[in-house]
């Protein structure tokens, strides 16, 4: 072959390569997501956003950036153990790349995201900020990076426990560090809750804490430890001589580093080789006597961590709807940009129902978390295990079909959407299954306490101020708001009834995340802006809330109109959707 020829064909594949479609690599996550844009104004005060909306926007161009450069590179370099010192002592350490380093930065340093709840000053705003903050600062993140949101997460979340139910002695020693956006004093914190005899079943725990004068110590072993190596930890263990189960466990605080500077009795042995998630360090830890403080009544720490499972199931939400995000953005642009069978993908009818299919539950999941965020503290009780639970298994599909829609390529680790794939699983696990979540939201919210009184009462509340709804519509949603209670509450009437625990949660969820955009899709085309929720609505409701009659087919000719109208990118008039809601 000659020189020119060798030239040619490789200027012959260059001009091959144009045929494939881009990732999102380069876009602003925040502006080109019209719905979070849209949407924040009828959730969050004026001035706070205003204030927020450029740091939002800068978050937004490094997610699809520089952040999106750095977690690519601290997913190809794992973290490292070393179980021992160069002197040869059992003072492990684990390494992490330069790249996860300045992940860190960004995430605690440069957004303070683990302190904007906590007090004045982050970003500039001189008081604590609501969670809805947090949360679309988490939401935007995760569309670069999941893993790292975890010690972001746990080191927020375990400060209010540490504030909450330690001593003045603690809270002089750790607060202001667990608060810290400086890197030198900043102590970040993990949860360990899981052992080898007990993951979901907490209560089976075996990890001993023995009384030492003003202390406690520790004997055991905890099996999976997420942001292994952290300043300090909270977790369970079972004081001696305890009664056994949940109501035996005690909740615990415990440094890495002593007060007179010395490692704390525990090892990490093992850092987990995961599926996804491989950014974060997660690992076995063996207790041998580790000091520990106790946080709150020592009969009460299963109670007391649930403070904790709840903002941090919120938290797993955000994730779950920015990850559905970024796999339908990169959906969108694989089908925009990639031709077949004489023209752009995405004209294709069948791809056209496909993406809208993945738009639906992504845009249910930012409504879920924007209604958490910012609901009475009473709705929350039910609202966080049925949102985790629906959110999270969702996830998993939307990532999966937005790897079909690029193809090939979405199988191959070059592009972005195996990642996708693999980290959308996890959220599936952490804080509790898709099973444990569904039985707490069923079981003991709805049948223990009544949660969905408060619930119900919020939803008709929000629908009854809301103007505008075909009356017909508005029968069709009012009755699947009381079926999917009416359902929950038989369910949870009897034990037998247990099998259909998860179908009673996604019926909740369906049911609140059609009436939800009904009130944002009225509210914003009222205005003049894009009334395309109403249309969400409907396909909430004949496909997630009710079973489709696919055999009739005139029955579903509304939706070639509400699908052109949603991936068209021109903003829906309220005439157009409200007259789609009926037909």
């Amino acid at each position: 072959m000659t020189v020119h020829a060798g030239l040619a064909r490789r200027e012959a594949s260059s001009r091959r390569s144009i045929a494939l479609a881009p990732t999102c690599r380069g876009l602003n996550y925040f502006a080109i997501d019209r719905s979070i844009r849209d949407l924040l104004p009828l959730y969050m005060e004026a001035p706070l956003l205003a204030h927020l909306g450029p740091h939002l926007a800068e978050l937004g161009a490094l997610a699809g950036s520089k952040l999106y450069d750095l977690s690519d590179q601290a997913e190809r370099h794992q973290p490292v153990l070393h179980p021992r010192d160069g002197y040869g002592r059992d003072e492990e350490w684990v390494e992490y790349h330069p790249a996860y380093r300045e992940m860190e930065r960004i995430a605690f340093g440069q957004f303070g995201m683990h302190a904007m709840c906590n007090r004045g000053g982050v970003l500039g705003w001189p008081s604590v900020m609501p969670p809805i903050a947090k949360y679309v600062f988490h939401y935007l993140f995760s569309q670069a990076e999941f893993g790292l949101l975890c010690p972001v997460n746990l080191t927020d979340s375990s400060s209010e426990l540490v504030r909450r139910f330690g001593s003045d002695e603690l809270h002089k020693r750790y607060l202001q560090r667990m608060w810290s956006q400086d890197p030198a004093t900043l102590f970040k914190c993990a949860q360990f809750m899981t052992e080898k005899a007990g993951g979901s079943d907490v209560g089976a725990a075996e990890l001993t804490a023995v009384r030492d004068g003003a202390h406690w110590r520790l004997y055991g072993e905890k099996w999976f430890c997420s942001n292994a190596d952290a300043e300090l930890a909270v977790l369970l263990a079972r004081p001696e001589g305890a009664v056994g189960g949940g109501r035996g466990l005690g909740l615990f605080l415990m440094p890495k580093t002593l007060p007179d500077g010395s490692r704390n009795a525990y090892r990490i042995v093992r850092l987990k080789d995961k599926l996804g998630s491989r950014t974060l360090a997660s690992g076995e830890i063996v207790f041998d006597g580790a000091v520990a403080y106790q946080l709150g009544e020592l009969d009460q720490g299963l109670k007391l961590m649930l403070v904790m499972v709840n903002s941090s199931r919120v938290s797993h939400l955000a994730r779950a709807a920015g990850m559905m995000r970024r796999c339908l953005n990169e959906a969108l642009q694989a089908s925009r940009h990639r031709n077949a069978f004489g023209r752009a993908v995405v004209d294709h009818p069948l791809m056209r129902r496909q993406l809208v299919k993945l738009m639906v539950p992504t845009e249910q999941a930012l409504s879920a978390l924007l209604y958490s965020a910012t609901a009475p503290e009473k709705v929350l009780r039910l609202l966080t295990p049925i949102v985790k639970y629906r959110a999270c298994r969702d996830n998993v599909t939307v990532a999966t079909g937005a790897m079909e829609a690029r193809g090939g390529n979405g199988y191959v680790e070059d592009w972005p959407n195996a990642r996708l794939v693999r980290d959308a699983h996890l959220g599936l696990i952490w804080e509790g299954t898709s099973n444990i979540n569904a039985l707490d939201a069923v079981q003991r919210a709805v049948g223990k306490i009544g949660a969905h009184a408060a619930l119900r009462d919020d939803l008709l509340t929000r629908l009854a101020d809301t103007q505008g709804i075909p009356g017909q519509f508005r029968t069709r949603l009012d009755g699947a708001v009381n079926g999917a209670l009416r359902f929950a509450e038989e369910v949870a009437s009897r034990k037998e009834n247990e099998r259909f625990c998860r179908a009673a949660a996604g019926k909740l969820y369906h049911a609140v995340t059609a009436a939800l955009f009904i009130q944002e899709g009225l509210r914003l085309g009222l205005s003049g802006g894009d009334a395309r929720r109403l249309l969400l609505a409907r396909f909430v409701l004949e496909h997630r809330v009710q079973e489709p009659n696919t055999l009739n087919l005139e029955s579903q000719r509304w939706e070639d109109e509400a699908i052109d109208l949603l991936l068209d990118e021109a903003p829906v008039p309220l005439s157009r959707a409200a007259a789609l809601l009926v037909r």
